[in-house]
Formats: C-alpha cells, structure tokens, sequence
C-alpha cells in the first residue's frame, strides 16, 4: 500500500467514526478505530489512556447531544491526519477545534486536541503584540 493510499484510507477512518459519534452518539465507532495503547494528549501536557478517554467520552454524550458540527478541512499525511472543525454545542456556544491523529496499523495510536471557543479567538491573536504603556 502507498503513502498515499494510507492517508486516504486514514481520513475515511476518522471521518466515518466521527460522524458515527456525532450523529448517534455511538461511542463504539471511535472505540474500534483506537489501538489498545492508544493515549489522548492535551494542550496543558496531560494525557489519557484510551478507557480513560472513551469513559470521558461516554460521560459528556449528554452534553453533547444535538451537536452540530462543520468539518472546516481534514488533511492526512502518511500516518497523520488533522481534522479542524466548527462546532456548536446545544447551549449555543460555538468552539472550534483541531484534532491531530497519528495511526499505527491501520488504528489510531495518539491524538492531540486543541478546543478554543469561537468567540474567544480575536483575543488569542494578539498575545504576542507588545503592550501599550
């Protein structure tokens, strides 16, 4: 199998099992596509293992149902494939988010998320201008 074809066949995995998630809250979908030594990184360097990361995740469906989400693009490189999306919550709050998957073997080994809400954004983008005195 090519490069190539790896990365296609990446992305279908992560964009069948995200919309399972999304559209059923079918927790399983994402459950068969996790190595068993699977590990979600966060951006304040914590991690979870992969049941601790699906209990997470069977624990906030109810918070998450009626999501709706906008896939803004899903890129895949070799063993990697980014997925930045849009998505608003049923409280009205609009997030967006960057999910970065590597594979091993065909499963998903490790991923990286980074969530920052929407609103918030314009004020990220100027914390490196110098201060006003």
């Amino acid at each position: 199998m090519t490069t190539r074809s790896t990365a296609t066949d990446n992305k279908t995995i992560v964009g069948r099992a995200f919309a399972d998630l999304v559209e059923s809250g079918d927790v399983a979908s994402v459950e068969r596509v996790l190595s068993d030594g699977f590990v979600h990184h966060r951006p304040d360097s914590t991690f979870s293992t992969k049941a601790e990361w699906l209990a997470s995740m069977r624990a906030s469906l109810e918070k998450i149902a009626g999501m709706q989400v906008e896939i803004k693009h899903m890129l895949a490189d070799g063993d990697h494939v980014v997925l930045h999306s849009r998505r608003r919550l049923p409280s009205g709050a609009e997030i967006t988010v960057v999910d970065i998957m590597r594979f091993e073997d065909g499963l998903i080994a490790e991923a990286w998320e980074t969530i920052e809400p929407t609103a918030e954004a314009a004020s990220h983008l100027t914390w490196w201008a110098p201060e006003e005195r």
